[in-house]
């Protein structure tokens, strides 16, 4: 009996599903990020005048969120920890980290016109492949192949955040329930030079910057 427990434990944890192979970056939660991922984060100085910054009540980043916007990042290096299998078809982005996607992604950026006078963009670590000066410019990775009602599965052991693709809802994982929380940043307000390229999470905020994040738990 106590052989045949063991051998349960020794194939469940051997088809334990884990994080699609690749280099890749997520947003952290307050959860933290998986085991052995690297950290880092970025501090984003928006406008001053009358500023207008938003982040959904009760949301779950990891960050400071005021006047100010400070994101943390979690990234998974494919030197470190491998994976087994592609990321599953679906509507839904991550952050991109080194020169290209994962297979079934197509990249894009999203460029941040941050607060000109007396500008404090700071950051540290490892960050999603970008440029962090004065303005911030990200990106990413999308894709658009599956239904976002069928369930993706990725791994459950602790809260992640996707992004959303379309203005179609997050897209489902099985066994977790998501939440969407909604980021406004107030953007430079004088010759506002925002812009969006190919592919890249869903914006609607026009002059200011608002994407909508799946939490999944």
């Amino acid at each position: 009996m106590m052989s045949m427990l063991i051998l349960i434990l020794v194939v469940s944890t051997a088809y334990a599903v884990q994080w699609p192979k690749g280099t890749y970056t997520l947003v952290k939660p307050k959860y933290g990020c998986p085991t052995g991922w690297k950290e880092g984060w970025r501090k984003q100085d928006n406008e001053d005048h009358g500023n207008s910054n938003f982040i959904t009540s009760g949301h779950h980043f990891f960050g400071d969120f005021g006047r100010n916007m400070k994101f943390y990042y979690c990234t998974k290096d494919e030197h470190i920890i491998s994976g087994t299998q592609h990321w599953p078809r679906g509507t839904y982005c991550i952050l991109r980290q080194g020169i290209s996607c994962p297979p079934g992604f197509q990249t894009g950026s999203i460029y941040w016109d941050d607060e000109d006078r007396r500008n404090s963009n700071d950051d540290f670590g490892v960050l999603p492949s970008g440029a962090y000066g004065r303005n911030t410019l990200i990106n990413y990775c999308c894709r658009s192949d599956g239904f976002y009602r069928t369930e993706i599965i990725l791994p459950k052991s602790k809260p992640f955040y996707l992004l959303r693709y379309t203005s179609s809802p997050c897209q489902q994982v099985q066994g977790m329930v998501v939440r969407e929380e909604m980021v406004q940043f107030d953007d430079e307000n004088r010759r506002n030079r925002n812009s969006l390229s190919e592919s890249h999470p869903f914006n609607d905020g026009g002059r200011n910057n608002r994407l909508y994040y799946c939490y999944y738990h």
